[in-house]
């Protein structure tokens, strides 16, 4: 073969390596939450069918991401133990503008719907964790490659947080949050079938955890100050703003709380210093903004 016979099939086969399409997107239905939220990466939630009674928020362009740039994994459980993510859309689509996969325990909601079914379990969490693992090792799945399965947090509101902390051991994990929750200084008040951690079984946190509370009138508080203040075995923070149990999910892209819980997952998944100074220093930078009040462990 001649030297120009095989230049030209080199750069034949450049040209199909080049042109080689990434795996077609499997979703089944998808819609844009508010405005795809005010992150980098405009966002959508979408069905996968290959995961039963789950929602995912990601980038809708994941062109963008790869070996070099993955996107790290948000397991998420909802409120009231819901089986869909409903009363959190604007939250977690704004986190995944930013640039996460969030696999959110529940059926994917419908425009304006509510579904609530059958109370959803902690397993589920684990479910999501596993098949975003399978996802990125399979070169038949759009999110082949493209997922930072080194980097994997757990998340979950009131029952969610709940769920998060019967996880919490979980080895590959690399942070945690527990929003509007904590476990019950007293088991009585507790809703029928959730999920029951124990204040011992705190212990088994092996990562940096965050308490987002709704200040003294969140239901939650006691119980998730008394498990701020028990954890002295790894980086703990505490942040409390004055709206209750219910959070500020469901404002314009997740307001306050989904600054504050953007910020924590940019740090501790992606090392991001500049998001990290919200809870660093004496006073962190938390304190800065308005209404709000931080406690902290080992973080400094």
């Amino acid at each position: 073969m001649n030297r120009l016979s095989m230049t030209a099939l080199l750069l034949g086969a450049v040209t199909m390596v080049a042109c080689k399409s990434a795996a077609p997107e499997t979703y089944t239905q998808n819609r844009v939450v508010e405005d795809g939220g005010t992150g980098p990466y405009k966002a959508i939630m979408v069905e996968e069918p290959s995961l039963e009674a789950h929602t995912i928020f990601r980038p809708a362009d994941l062109s963008k991401f790869g070996k070099n740039n993955p996107l790290p994994v948000l397991a998420w459980g909802n409120g009231a133990c819901t089986n869909s993510p409903w009363e959190h859309q604007n939250f977690l689509s704004e986190i995944a503008s930013h640039g996460f996969l969030v696999v959110a325990i529940g059926h994917w909601p419908a425009e304006g719907e509510r579904y609530r079914g059958a109370m959803s379990t902690s397993e589920q969490q684990i479910e999501g964790i596993d098949w975003a693992i399978k996802q990125n090792s399979d070169r038949n799945s759009p999110y082949y490659g493209k997922l930072d399965v080194d980097n994997i947090a757990a998340a979950g509101m009131s029952c969610g947080g709940l769920q998060t902390l019967v996880n919490a051991a979980d080895p590959r994990l690399k942070a945690i949050m527990i929003c509007n929750s904590g476990s019950f200084i007293d088991p009585s008040g507790a809703v029928p079938n959730m999920p029951m951690p124990k204040k011992e079984d705190l212990m088994k946190i092996h990562t940096p955890v965050m308490y987002l509370l709704g200040g003294p009138s969140d239901i939650a508080y006691e119980n998730g100050m008394d498990d701020f203040h028990r954890i002295d075995h790894v980086p703990a923070f505490a942040a409390n703003f004055p709206v209750g149990h219910g959070g500020t999910y469901g404002q314009p892209h997740g307001g306050e709380f989904s600054v504050v819980a953007t910020a924590w997952l940019e740090w501790q998944l992606k090392g991001d210093k500049e998001a990290g100074a919200m809870f660093l220093g004496n006073p962190c930078g938390l304190a800065s903004r308005k209404d709000w009040t931080a406690e902290k462990k080992h973080i400094d």
